[in-house]
């Protein structure tokens, strides 16, 4: 089978398309042949060499992948064969509010091997069902930036109906956060450089539009849309870069979910959050379980990831070119 995977080092230099062996499936295993994985920035971070010590080559990338089990291993009943699945982004992380750290190195592409295979074996626990009306990109677009907004929302947020989130740009985590929260009866304040990618945001059901280009102290017009007050979360992917400006636009008593550091670096006073009473939460994706309710809500919300664009398997360098290029909107995919 064709696999790519950072050999001797990484950079992309040291990305290339293999020869391995077809894995077969051992006890509590089940053996998928991936049809669709989507990029994340995080693994950009891997291409880099910047995702941690325990990050080492040789590496196969990427960490969501979906496809078709084609084989299961002794003792497994929670999938079979002809099943359409999506790998969970950490494999034993299955449910709890946070990850220990063995579950935190059961993330794909990372610590362990990822989805970037024609054939990947992995525990049948690791296996989710997805929702049988989402294409298979559609399906490879959830594990990472899906799961993650959901946590930012419902599970660290618990959003109610009439609140107001304010999302940041227009990539994978940010487009699903909006979907989430006109799904769930909120408000949505959307930031983005870019008019075009605004006037998208704006046909997906954002109610308020900034240009933080144009705007560069966004925080004033997203407290000037909930009369002063300040908006009720923020799903935060920017990181130091943004955080400052968060903690004004944010509430009293409100929600900050921290999920990227895309913004870069940048000083931030922490009185403010501390005076206003605002509550940070770090994300880091989420367990199996609340993979399982999200592709409940998509399902019966008949909500449909957004995916910008899909590169065939040989082109997985370029795919990770348009990703760092910034230009893109929602999900970036490679089809296999």
């Amino acid at each position: 089978m064709k696999a790519w995977r950072f050999t001797a080092g990484f950079g992309v230099e040291h990305l290339e398309i293999v020869e391995l062996s077809e894995p077969a499936p051992g006890p509590g295993e089940a053996l998928v042949r991936v049809h669709a994985c989507s990029l994340n920035y995080r693994d950009l971070a891997v291409m880099r060499g910047a995702y941690g010590s325990n990050v080492k080559p040789p590496l196969i990338p990427l960490s969501d992948g979906a496809g078709y089990v084609v084989a299961i291993g002794p003792g497994v009943t929670r999938v079979k064969t002809g099943d359409r699945v999506a790998a969970a982004f950490m494999q034993t992380w299955l449910r709890g509010a946070a990850p220990d750290d063995a579950q935190a190195n059961s993330a794909l592409g990372g610590a362990i091997d990822g989805m970037m295979a024609e054939m990947v074996c992995l525990k049948a626990d690791g296996l989710v069902p997805v929702p049988p009306h989402l294409s298979i990109e559609e399906a490879a677009a959830l594990p990472c930036a899906g799961v993650t907004a959901w946590n930012a929302l419902f599970r660290s947020g618990r959003i109610k109906p009439g609140e107001s989130v304010l999302v940041m740009g227009s990539g994978g985590v940010s487009t699903f956060a909006l979907l989430f929260a006109k799904m769930a009866g909120a408000r949505v304040v959307a930031t983005s450089s870019s008019d075009a990618k605004l006037e998208r945001l704006r046909s997906m059901g954002a109610d308020h539009l900034i240009n933080y280009r144009t705007t560069p102290d966004w925080d004033k017009p997203a407290r000037q849309f909930t009369g002063g007050v300040g908006v009720d979360h923020v799903v935060e992917v920017g990181g130091a870069g943004t955080l400052a400006l968060s903690s004004k636009a944010v509430r009293r008593g409100g929600h900050i979910a921290l999920i990227g550091v895309l913004a870069g670096q940048g000083e931030f006073d922490p009185r403010l959050m501390m005076l206003k009473s605002v509550r940070l939460q770090g994300i880091y994706v989420g367990s199996r379980e609340m993979f399982e309710e999200m592709n409940r809500a998509l399902e019966l919300a008949a909500i449909r990831p957004v995916v910008d664009r899909v590169f065939e398997f040989a082109e997985l360098r370029e795919a990770l070119g348009h990703l760092e290029k910034g230009a893109h909107f929602g999900k970036v995919c490679v089809r296999l």
